[in-house]
């Protein structure tokens, strides 16, 4: 008995020790990637508003992040500004089963954006999210709250840690992976966790920038 409390305490120290470790790394590492995207964050904001004058360069929505608390998220603009009322009309045309939505062809999505999503360019400034501590660098995608109303027991421990900018669904295939897929393995990260693993990813995520996956 004497000895399973030494070893929950000492499992409790390793992740306070694990937590305290990454959120130092996240915030040096998002730190460093804005200073060093600055030219490419430039350029970006230049083609997207000459793209559309009358639109905003960035996007913001409201995403549900660790145990349920809620935040906003940070992108670059890919789709038509009035995205959002056009999603009911298209909600028929789902490609994806369980609590996502995902259609190949989006007619929301801009040419512009076409090109950011396939490359997930459009998701560099949620290092922002991660300097302020809504977000880590590796983690569960955060999802949107009609799509946690629909989630089970099981789903919703996704939510256990702070969600990521990158995962291991991102560098797992992505839109060719279906939902249930995607919580196998983002359970499978959560109790997997570890710094060589989100190194793995890190470094997986770098690839797909420039060989890009089935994102769209």
């Amino acid at each position: 008995m004497e000895s399973m409390k030494t070893v929950a305490k000492s499992t409790r120290k390793a992740a306070k020790r694990y937590s305290l470790v990454k959120r130092g790394m996240d915030f040096l590492g998002a730190s460093i990637g804005l200073f060093l995207l600055v030219p490419l964050f430039i350029v970006l904001v230049l083609v997207i508003k000459l793209s559309d004058f009358s639109a905003p360069v960035f996007f913001k929505q409201e995403r549900i992040g660790k145990n349920g608390s809620r935040f906003m998220m940070y992108k670059f603009r890919t789709m038509v500004p009035n995205a959002e009322a056009k999603l009911s009309e298209l909600l028929q045309f789902n490609e994806v089963e369980g609590a996502m939505f995902k259609i190949k062809h989006d007619p929301r999505i801009t040419k512009v954006g076409h090109f950011l999503r396939k490359t997930s360019i459009d998701e560099l400034p949620q290092l922002v999210n991660v300097l302020k501590g809504d977000m880590s660098l590796v983690g569960p995608r955060p999802p949107l709250e009609r799509e946690v109303a629909e989630y089970s027991v099981r789903d919703y421990r996704r939510l256990s840690v702070k969600p990521g900018c990158t995962g291991l669904w991102q560098v797992s295939g992505r839109n060719n992976v279906s939902f249930a897929e995607m919580v196998n393995l983002d359970l499978e990260y959560i109790q997997k966790v570890s710094f060589t693993l989100d190194i793995r990813i890190l470094l997986r995520t770098v690839w797909i920038i420039f060989v890009p996956n089935s994102a769209y």
